[in-house]
């Protein structure tokens, strides 16, 4: 490559002399050389393109195909060689220097004297002699006009010299033939070539990934597209949808190192790093937050990219199905329907904003009881939709009797959780009727809202213990206040003061029902175990413990009521109506084996409901028990006056009928244009002013009705329905008193029919006032069972009762229904316990024991 000495010269003349015909010999020499550069690089070149047309031809007409593994490697091998020996020309290719491009000038134009040579020509001897100067600008300006005539020529590189077969011509038509050969098939056949299997093991390796969703989504792994050494890459997949929170694998074996590229949401898990097993599989551990890709990179079979879009985890959604409502005597309930899309785990019932009065002037309330726990049960263990109804005995609580703000809340497993809307009640109490029980319960209360008031309280409680033989007779009760004042002053912090909070409860309960709350605490104790033990689905040997002690604990509480019955005188009591129901303790005795039956059969839903229907017998005899205690000589004589009125009106009505007969026999025997006889005025008279006297009565018992309803000495929603029909009967009387003055008797007798209505219902309704009010349980008057006995034809024989669809309802099964449930439990166990079924029904068993 280096140029010749005369090269330098020759480059150094040019630039050292000038004028146009200088710039002219450089543009034909720029010219020349790059002529004489490509006649020695193009055979070089088709010594190249030749081998790799042989390459070419051979492999799309097949020649991989048919040899075997050890014939592509010599065949690879020859190939090899040639093409090395194509690039040995390489070796000793030169750029062509400043003196071999004159000389190729000087041969390209064709004239003598070599002018492009002349050009570059110096004088050998120095200036000063003017016959030699003059002979050597002639020299010049003849060279310059030769320097116009000088031509490259076109580059010659005598390829049929060095190739005079043609053979370049043979592998070009090869290549084309072949190229159309081997349509469709042209890279598989080239990369044929390097197939070697058999000969030259492979390096195995394979990559596999698959998609973990959360548990509690009950959804199946979803397997990726993977990579093996055989097979190639599948490149970049379609996005995959799962359920955000879900974990992506990534495990490679066979490979050293794996490069990962993520983008979007997705973070690799910083506490699972990379585990290398036993075989030598590398894990890797990646969350799914949200949209995103995962791709690997790096392969010998290529890349591939998974592509994932997350679904979003809804928060669970609770509604409130009804509006609180209190069942029994003072238990809670609450109804509801909840719905997520994996399935709701847990629900509670939250209060707050306790509506408590402050006391003037009083610093900031320090609470020391917080709002009640109230879990709520769910259909299933994780509920995806449905509803339910959960009832709680919170009179116990100090929030008892406060008005609250209830919001139900439900959680799902991953951590969402939902709220309802806000609902404003008064958490139900219990009655106490003595005034001392009361108010220890108000002083209770206060002192539960405001720690601060604890000197207040102490005041009060020494207030009540003034003159004890007069308003505290009994020892027990005398020492138990001062204890609780002891307490109250000795406490030194706020757990001591929630003491004296449940004390001072344990006293009131004492006061009012005497040793009595003893087993009725017993009993609500074993209630609530039994009725959590079924929420939770227990073992059959745990409920039946709970049923044996809930058993015991029923024996110990009747044989208190019975003792305390005997105290008070009040064993002989009448029922008030035809249709109470009597309830015996072989009746109690009774559910508790079906409830025992049903939980062990799988029914739990309808065995806590009948624990719920139970629990409401008991509370209903318990209340009836207080208002046994408490009942008024009022209510009596309002009853025993009622139905003398009623009797009153029968006779009246009957009068009235046969008056309006007589009357219309009178008219036609004497005929229509004729008015009223005197002995028709004078009847009609008597009947109006006796049907303005009953009316009057019927004013006077109304008032007292209303005057016992202010003083709470009737309550609940029989003793409002009882003032309605009264209303309703007086309403009547007026009707049939105008229609009297007018000598209307079928308008009369249809308005005395009417009061007459009104004022039987009005009696049915205080007779249930007196009993606790309508619906409070069964064997109670206005409950389920009342209601049946209610519905009768005019012949006294029963109808049959409407259903009235509900979602909180659960038809309790009856004997043949248990039975049946556990014969079919038992069959399927029996087919479940025989391993030679086939595996698809054993499987449905499994689900049909799982779900029973």
């Amino acid at each position: 490559m280096n140029p010749a000495p005369e090269t330098n010269e020759h480059a150094e003349s040019l630039r050292d002399e000038g004028g146009s015909a200088l710039r002219l010999l450089r543009v034909a020499l720029s010219r020349a050389r790059r002529a004489l550069f490509w006649e020695r690089l193009w055979p070089l070149l088709a010594a190249i393109a030749v081998a790799a047309g042989l390459f070419l031809a051979a492999s799309w007409a097949g020649l991989w195909l048919m040899l075997p593994p050890l014939g592509r490697i010599a065949g690879l091998v020859l190939f090899a060689l040639i093409l090395i020996a194509s690039f040995v020309p390489a070796i000793r290719l030169r750029i062509p220097n400043v003196g071999e491009g004159l000389r190729r000038l000087d041969r390209g134009s064709g004239l003598e004297h070599r002018p492009a040579t002349a050009i570059t020509d110096t004088r050998a001897t120095g200036t000063g002699d003017p016959v030699a100067d003059a002979l050597w600008r002639a020299h010049r300006d003849r060279t310059a006009e030769a320097a116009r005539k000088l031509r490259a020529g076109w580059p010659r590189p005598h390829l049929a010299v060095l190739d005079p077969f043609a053979l370049r011509a043979l592998v070009l038509l090869a290549v084309i033939a072949t190229f159309f050969m081997a349509e469709g098939e042209r890279r598989s056949r080239i990369i044929a070539a390097f197939d070697w299997r058999g000969v030259v093991a492979p390096k195995l390796y394979r990559v596999d990934a698959w998609v973990t969703p959360p548990a509690y989504t009950g959804r199946a792994p979803v397997l990726l597209p993977g990579i093996r050494h055989d097979a190639p890459a599948p490149g970049e997949t379609a996005a995959i949808s799962v359920p955000a929170g879900s974990e992506v694998v990534v495990r490679t074996n066979g490979l050293d190192a794996v490069s990962l590229a993520v983008k979007g949401d997705l973070a690799e898990q910083e506490s699972e790093a990379p585990r290398i097993a036993a075989d030598g599989s590398t894990e890797r551990h990646f969350k799914i937050g949200g949209d995103g890709t995962l791709a690997v990179n790096g392969l010998p079979a290529g890349a591939v990219t998974w592509s994932f879009r997350a679904i979003p985890d809804r928060a669970p959604s609770i509604a409130f199905a009804r509006d609180p409502q209190v069942m029994g005597r003072a238990m809670l309930s609450l109804a509801y329907k909840v719905e997520d899309d994996y399935g709701v785990v847990s629900a509670e019932a939250r209060f707050s904003d306790p509506q408590v009065k402050r006391r003037e002037g009083a610093p900031e309330p320090r609470p020391l009881i917080g709002a009640p726990e109230f879990p709520l049960s769910l259909p299933q263990a994780r509920t995806r939709t449905g509803s339910g109804e959960s009832s709680k005995d919170l009179t116990e609580h100090p929030w008892a009797g406060v008005k609250a703000t209830v919001t139900l809340a439900a959680r799902d497993e991953g951590g969402n959780e939902g709220l309802s809307d806000a609902r404003e009640i008064v958490l139900p109490q219990r009655s106490f009727t003595k005034p001392l029980a009361r108010a220890l319960i108000e002083q209770r209360r206060l002192l539960a809202f405001d720690a601060n008031a604890r000197r207040d309280v102490r005041r009060a409680l020494l207030a009540l213990m003034i003159a004890p033989e007069k308003f505290t007779p009994e020892p027990t009760v005398y020492l138990g206040l001062r204890t609780a004042t002891t307490r109250l002053e000795l406490a030194r912090n706020d757990d001591e003061l929630r003491g004296v909070v449940d004390y001072l409860w344990e006293i009131a309960v004492l006061i009012e029902d005497g040793t009595m709350s003893d087993a009725e605490r017993e009993l609500r104790a074993a209630q609530d175990a039994l009725r959590q033990a079924l929420e939770r689905g227990a073992s059959e040997e745990e409920i039946r413990k709970l049923t044996e002690q809930l058993r015991q604990a029923l024996d110990k509480f009747m044989q208190a009521l019975a003792e305390q019955l005997r105290r008070d005188g009040t064993t002989d009591a009448r029922p008030l109506d035809r249709n109470t129901q009597v309830v015996r303790p072989q009746d109690l005795k009774s559910m508790l084996d079906r409830i025992e039956n049903l939980a062990r059969s799988g029914s739990r839903d309808a065995a806590r409901r009948m624990l719920d229907e139970l629990q409401a017998m008991l509370e209903n005899l318990s209340r009836s028990r207080q208002a046994g205690r408490q009942q008024q000589g009022e209510m009596d004589s309002a009853l025993d006056e009622l139905s003398r009125m009623i009797q009153e009106q029968q006779r009246l009505r009957d009068r009235t009928y046969r008056e309006g007969r007589e009357s219309r026999n009178e008219r036609r025997s004497r005929g229509p244009e004729q008015g009223r006889s005197e002995r028709e005025q004078r009847a009609f008279g008597d009947l109006q002013r006796n049907q303005e006297g009953l009316r009057q009565q019927l004013e006077r018992l109304l008032e007292q009705l209303r005057r016992q309803q202010q003083s709470g000495e009737e309550s609940g929603e029989a003793g409002d329905q009882a003032g309605e029909a009264l209303g309703r009967a007086e309403q009547a009387m007026r009707d049939a008193e105008g229609s009297l003055g007018e000598g209307n008797a079928d308008g009369a007798v249809d308005g005395q029919g009417r009061a007459l209505q009104n004022l039987r219902r009005g009696a049915q309704s205080m007779a249930e006032a007196m009993q606790g009010g309508p619906g409070d349980g069964p064997g109670e008057p206005g409950g389920p069972q009342a209601e049946a006995a209610e519905r009768t034809d005019p012949l006294g024989r029963p109808v049959r009762s409407r259903e009235y669809g509900d979602d909180f309802t659960v038809k309790v099964p009856d004997e043949i229904d248990v039975q049946r449930a556990r014969r079919v439990l038992e069959e399927l166990r029996r087919r479940f316990g025989e391993p030679s079924r086939p595996q698809i029904e054993l499987d449905y068993i499994e689900r049909l024991l799982r779900d029973f």
